[in-house]
């Protein structure tokens, strides 16, 4: 279905949050105060149930493995639950509120929508936390390379993890992270189109679900080696419960993704996606907390920050699932780098570097080729330095949980509020201040979540580090 081209913020006045309000609340006007408005339903758009499965598959991912280590760090089961059933509440929302700014702004795009809704500035910011975010979570996929293929070299070897780290060079961790991100994930990051993503998202899904299994039966039926450490039964302070957000943000954003997804469906309209995204939260719900809480109790406080590593490297169901998860994490890196439609990476920093330079894409098009070959390289290069370094997924979820925080909750919150100011009412209903008041609290929320955590985070892996 085309869509008229808006000149939305295009003058150099819109950088700012102030614009006319007659225009503004003629772009931003809320589909329910038009006549005719219900959609109509297009042919070929994706079904109810077919975008309950996208929106699941862009939540569950790489974040599974963290969730034990959460409920340790929340101060047990009872803690961790509850902190995700509340934030549950805000993740919904802020999916729904999403939608109804995707329609009143007529943009299918995260970005493009705040950009449309609250100005600019606010857009360009997102577009660079989006890369940002994009950025860590590649890292963190290197990561988890590096460690599972460990253990799996183990098992292979019949060696524990401390021989291997001792034996021979091509046994170590950051030679199989940069052999496997050289043979393999760098090819498949530098073509302009990716044809594998619907396998890749197959094998996602495969792979999580059966982690989720793993976990609980080794939990069920554990082995006779491993015994628990300590196990928490309320957290050792209140700041400690805000230690674990991070983590759910990271496994429950999706919002990035969603925009496209609720444009794609046949029938766009927000009691249907309402619908939608609570059914896809649940069964992310149930996974997230089968894996935490039967990870967290076979382990306890001395669970690893990726729970597959503290299973032995010769449990064979277990072996499987790092296999699984190596699959997934590898097929994941170029559709995360490169597809703009799901989570930007390299179409985000291209179209910042096009906006940069004053280019529309069309007059760019002969450098394409030579662009997107040194922003792959450069991003390949960055992110595997970094995961060399780097000991553990735990620090880079700390930090790209934050920014998942913004996602969730700043951004929705903004655009909530600037969408409601922009109508034009003489007397505003009861309603109408609820919904300001509640966007208002979720930016308040948003940016207290991500400020505490990346504070907490820089001052754990920075200043507490050096002076160990």
């Amino acid at each position: 279905m085309s869509r008229p081209v808006m000149a939305i913020n295009s003058e150099g006045a819109d950088w700012g949050w102030s614009e006319d309000a007659g225009e503004r609340a003629r772009l931003l006007q809320s589909p329910s105060m038009e006549a005719g408005s219900p959609a109509r339903e297009r042919q070929g758009g994706t079904s109810a149930v077919g975008a309950v499965f996208i929106v699941v598959n862009a939540a569950l991912g790489a974040g599974l493995l963290n969730f034990p280590a959460a409920f340790n760090t929340a101060g047990g089961v009872t803690s961790g639950i509850v902190l995700q059933m509340c934030m549950l509440l805000f993740i919904i929302s802020g999916l729904v509120i999403l939608a109804y700014c995707s329609q009143v702004s007529n943009e299918t795009t995260y970005q493009e929508v705040v950009r449309a809704v609250c100005g600019r500035v606010p857009g360009v910011i997102c577009e660079v936390a989006i890369a940002v975010y994009t950025f860590g979570t590649c890292i963190a996929f290197l990561i988890i390379i590096g460690d599972q293929l460990d253990k799996l070299v183990g098992a292979i070897s019949h060696e524990s993890a401390g021989a291997v780290s001792s034996g021979p060079w091509y046994t170590d961790r950051k030679f199989t992270i940069v052999l496997t991100s050289v043979l393999v994930i760098l090819p498949l990051s530098i073509p302009k189109e990716i044809g594998f993503q619907k396998y890749a998202s197959a094998l996602s899904v495969i792979g999580t679900w059966y982690v989720t299994i793993v976990v609980i039966v080794r939990y069920i039926w554990p082995d006779s080696d491993v015994s628990p450490g300590y196990i928490p039964t309320s957290p050792s302070s209140w700041t400690a419960v805000f230690n674990a957000m991070p983590t759910i943000c990271f496994g429950f954003q999706c919002h990035v993704s969603s925009v496209p997804v609720f444009n794609s469906m046949r029938k766009p309209e927000i009691k249907p996606w309402g619908a939608v995204v609570t059914v896809g939260m649940i069964i992310c719900l149930f996974v997230y907390t089968g894996t935490g809480v039967c990870g967290f109790l076979s382990f306890g406080s001395s669970v690893s920050q990726d729970v597959l590593m503290s299973y032995p490297s010769d449990d064979i169901a277990v072996a499987i699932a790092r296999a699984f998860i190596i699959l997934c994490v590898v097929t994941s890196y170029p559709i995360l780098h490169f597809c703009g439609s799901l989570c930007p990476g390299r179409a985000v920093l291209e179209g910042l570097w096009l906006r940069f330079r004053g280019e529309p894409v069309e007059v760019d098009v002969t450098r394409e080729q030579r662009r997107r070959l040194l922003q792959t390289v450069a991003w390949f290069g960055l992110t595997l330095v970094l995961a060399l370094f780097i000991p553990d997924i735990g620090r880079v979820i700390s930090i790209i949980g934050g920014l998942a925080a913004c996602f969730i909750f700043v951004f929705p919150g903004l655009c909530l509020i600037q969408a409601k100011l922009s109508e034009i009412q003489e007397v505003k209903p009861s309603s109408w201040w609820a919904l300001v008041s509640y966007g208002v609290f979720m930016v308040t929320l948003g940016a207290f979540i991500f400020g505490q955590t990346t504070t907490n985070a820089i001052y754990h892996d920075f200043v507490q580090h050096k002076s160990q």
